[in-house]
């Protein structure tokens, strides 16, 4: 994590007390979604590095122009090239603004993907972190940021009109739709496309059959010492087409959902052939008819989309049918799933 200044602005704090509004946060968030298998060991350069040009030089925006965004990356490469050797091994570098500097937009913080890797002090990049966040920064901002350098998608809307709704998809269920969500942690797709979730805890169930899960949470620690062999169920993926699936998962007020508003077993589509920002992954509304937390969520529609026992959800489209039962000794609940 290194720090750039601006001539037309002198830092008012630090880039201690800086790096200490995202870690150990940041770090905590992953340790607990990948189960302990992912470790955030940030190195926190104690020094601002000046940048050449006076912050408005940079055109900073949420819409950045390709201009401003090459003069920018290359300036501060450069002075990391210059003045960072010791940047060898680093798998993620967080490029952190002035926050006061007068041309930066807190909405312009991004990961910028680049079309041909840079070699920095000896290591090759292919993703830098730009961090133009004000002062608190928003929450769990980089968090949703390295979910991105990790591969993750963005699972929001973004409306092509001021005042449009951009949690349509997924509400708070997911911090790459929002890292304002009262159920932040990651989707149980997500987990198992990184590792964190191993093949005997995902179950999928075959075509033309009732099946019954004891799908325990999501968010709940693995217990030590249980053998795969004894069953630790956390998702199960129905396949319905040649890009799509149905998920379900049981979602607790444990852990990064500690704040959660509705428990129960969630269901989602995940979609391979739709790209970040148009819906690859769309929460099923269980209660159509309710909502919950206004005031606290960022979707009260989908605030209470988790299914609980006795309830029960029929895909029109595939056939499909969850029905949730009782409550399962690890905490979650029992779930059939009639696949035609």
């Amino acid at each position: 994590m290194l720090f750039l200044s601006f001539p037309d602005s002198e830092p008012s704090r630090t880039p201690a007390t800086i790096a200490a509004s995202y870690f150990p946060v940041t770090a905590d968030f992953f340790d607990r979604a990948s189960y302990g298998r992912l470790r955030l060991a940030p190195r926190i350069d104690d020094a601002w590095l000046p940048m050449p040009l006076p912050s408005t030089a940079y055109d900073i925006g949420r819409d950045w122009s390709p201009r401003g965004r090459e003069a920018y990356l290359r300036d501060a490469l450069g002075l990391v090239a210059e003045h960072r050797p010791h940047l060898a091994g680093a798998d993620i570098l967080y490029l952190v603004a002035d926050p006061t500097a007068p041309g930066v937009d807190a909405d312009a913080t991004k990961v910028v993907n680049l079309e041909r890797p840079i070699t920095v002090a000896g290591n090759e990049l292919r993703r830098v972190v730009t961090l133009f966040e004000g002062e608190p920064p928003d929450r769990l901002v980089l968090a949703h940021e390295t979910g991105h350098v990790l591969g993750l998608p963005d699972l929001y809307h973004r409306p092509g009109h001021p005042g449009g709704n951009w949690d349509r998809y997924v509400g708070d269920w997911d911090l790459m739709g929002s890292q304002f969500g009262m159920a932040p942690d990651l989707f149980g797709w997500h987990r198992w496309k990184l590792g964190w979730l191993d093949d005997h805890q995902v179950a999928c169930p075959p075509v033309g059959g009732v099946t019954r899960h004891a799908l325990r949470p999501l968010a709940a620690p693995p217990e030590p010492g249980v053998p795969p062999e004894a069953g630790d169920t956390r998702m199960v993926v129905v396949r319905t087409g040649p890009s799509e699936a149905l998920v379900a998962e049981a979602r607790l007020p444990i852990g990064n959902d500690r704040d959660l508003c509705t428990p129960g077993v969630l269901l989602y589509r995940v979609r391979s052939d739709v790209a970040s920002t148009r819906g690859p992954i769309e929460v099923i509304d269980g209660r159509p008819d309710g909502s919950a937390c206004h005031g606290r969520s960022v979707r009260p529609e989908l605030a209470d989309a988790p299914l609980d026992t006795g309830m029960s959800h029929h895909d029109p489209v595939s056939g499909v049918r969850f029905e949730v039962g009782e409550r399962e000794p690890g905490g979650g609940w029992w779930l059939r799933v009639i696949r035609p």
